[in-house]
Formats: structure tokens, C-alpha cells, sequence
């Protein structure tokens, strides 16, 4: 091993000595920097086992060197660069944990917040009414919603537009405005009403001939339903299929389809 020397400075006169030379302290000496000065100064104080109760351990030396009592208030210490005292243990254990962290909650965050898409469904007709004037058949129909939302926080339903059609006909239009809120994970059903008007001839007849047994008129129900989240609007388009019979009044309850795990 090397020797150890400290290099220390202290606010004195650059044209005095720091140090009263002592031939007891031995042929090591130690430096001395003045924090007024750049001038350099020697002392006879060695670094290792300088013997006397005027002396104090000098914390640069590891413990092995001392430095005079009256001057230990007065004198800086210089740590060397390579001084294991500057490089803490655990700095890599810390950066790792702190990475690990962050890229845990991250994870969390995108899996959580990732946008997923709404099932919209058509449970069915709830109800319908028919009437007829000479030419046309006016039918009021109400159909039921099954609206799921596979997100982990809540969306709202705001807007519907209906579109019905006949034989590729549009034969009635319906638009609200709405404020359905639907859960994280959960399933809600709403019920939206649109009155049409059919005026074929060929299904006049079916649905007003009493000599036919089956008075079923298909309808083709398009629809486009709008739904907030996080500050963030979005349309999910859907379609069914409806056979509606157009010789009387129906009404047909339906229950909530639960949400699939």
C-alpha cells in the first residue's frame, strides 16, 4: 500500500507556517492547503501513528494518521476521487427497484386504461303497434338494447340514431339524445321507440288479408349509438333483423342479458 496523505487548508497568512516543525512526528509529512491561498504548506505530522495528546485523528488518513487539535477546526479535508465513502452499496439494488417500479406502473396503467370497444345487442322487440289507412300501414315499434362495456371505468351513452328499413326502403328515422351512464364492466339496457310507415302494396296485402295466417313484416333496424369516456367520444354501429306482426298489437317482456365474464 501506498502512503495515505491528506491535503487540508485553513484561512492563515500565506508567509506563516501552519504547523510547528516537530522532528517527534518523524520524516512523513503531511500537506496543507491555506483556503486563502494556493500556496502549499509541509508539516511534519505523519499520517501514521503520530504519538502525542496535542493530536487528533485525521480523517482522511482511514484512521491510521493525526492531525494537531488546536488546527482541526481550522483545516479542510480532501476525500480522494476513488474514496469508497463516494460510492454508495446499494446505488444499483436503488436503480434497479426504481426501474421495476416504473415499469410495473406503467403496465398497470396501459392495461387498465387501454380503451376496449362496447357490445351493443339487440335483444328483441318489446312491443309494437299497427294501424292502417287506405294506402299505408303505420307501425310503432319498441325495441330493447343490451349495451355492455368491457372497460375497467365507466362510459356514457349519448346520442342513438335509428334507421328502419323495408325492402331496402327507409321507412322511418328516429335520433335522441341521451345520458346513459354504464359501470366498468357492467351491462345496461335501454329502450328506444321509432314509429315507420310502410307503403308497399304487396305487404298491405299480407298484413290485411284475413285469408293469410301470418302477418309478419321484416325490418331491417340500422342503428349508431355514441358513448363517452375519459373526455373521449366514440360511435359503435350495430344491425338486427325484426319480424313484427302487422295484424295486431304485441307486447313481449325481455330480461336484462347479463354480462359475459
Amino acid at each position: 500500500m501506498g502512503e495515505i496523505f491528506s491535503q487540508l487548508g485553513f484561512k492563515e497568512d500565506d508567509s506563516k507556517s501552519i504547523l510547528p516543525s516537530d522532528s517527534a512526528t518523524g520524516n512523513k509529512a503531511t500537506s496543507y492547503f491555506s483556503i486563502g491561498s494556493s500556496k502549499s504548506f509541509r508539516s511534519c505530522v505523519a499520517c501514521e501513528g503520530a504519538a502525542g495528546g496535542h493530536f487528533v485523528p485525521c480523517p482522511t488518513c482511514q484512521g491510521s494518521g493525526e492531525i494537531p487539535r488546536e488546527l482541526e477546526q481550522q483545516l479542510v479535508a480532501l476525500i480522494p476521487y476513488g474514496d469508497q465513502r463516494l460510492k454508495p452499496r446499494h446505488t444499483k439494488r436503488f436503480v434497479f427497484l426504481t426501474v421495476l417500479i416504473c415499469l410495473v406502473i406503467t403496465t398497470l396503467a396501459v392495461f387498465f386504461l387501454f380503451p376496449r370497444s362496447i357490445s351493443v345487442q339487440s335483444v328483441g322487440l318489446n312491443s309494437s303497434t299497427v294501424a292502417f289507412d287506405e294506402t299505408d300501414i303505420h307501425l310503432n315499434v319498441t325495441v330493447v338494447l343490451n349495451i355492455s362495456n368491457h372497460n375497467y371505468y365507466p362510459i356514457t351513452v349519448t346520442q342513438l340514431t335509428i334507421e328502419v328499413l323495408h325492402l331496402c326502403l327507409v321507412v322511418g328515422q328516429v335520433s335522441e339524445s341521451l345520458l346513459l351512464p354504464v359501470g366498468p364492466l357492467a351491462s345496461e339496457q335501454m329502450f328506444y321507440s321509432v314509429a315507420s310507415m310502410i307503403g308497399d302494396e304487396n305487404t298491405y296485402k299480407i298484413c290485411t288479408w284475413l285469408k293469410i295466417k301470418v302477418h309478419h313484416v321484416l325490418l331491417h333496424i340500422q342503428g349508431t349509438l355514441t358513448y363517452s369516456y375519459l373526455s373521449h367520444s366514440e360511435q359503435r354501429v350495430f344491425e338486427s333483423y325484426e319480424y313484427v306482426d302487422c295484424r295486431g298489437n304485441v307486447s313481449v317482456p325481455h330480461q336484462l342479458t347479463p354480462h359475459p365474464p
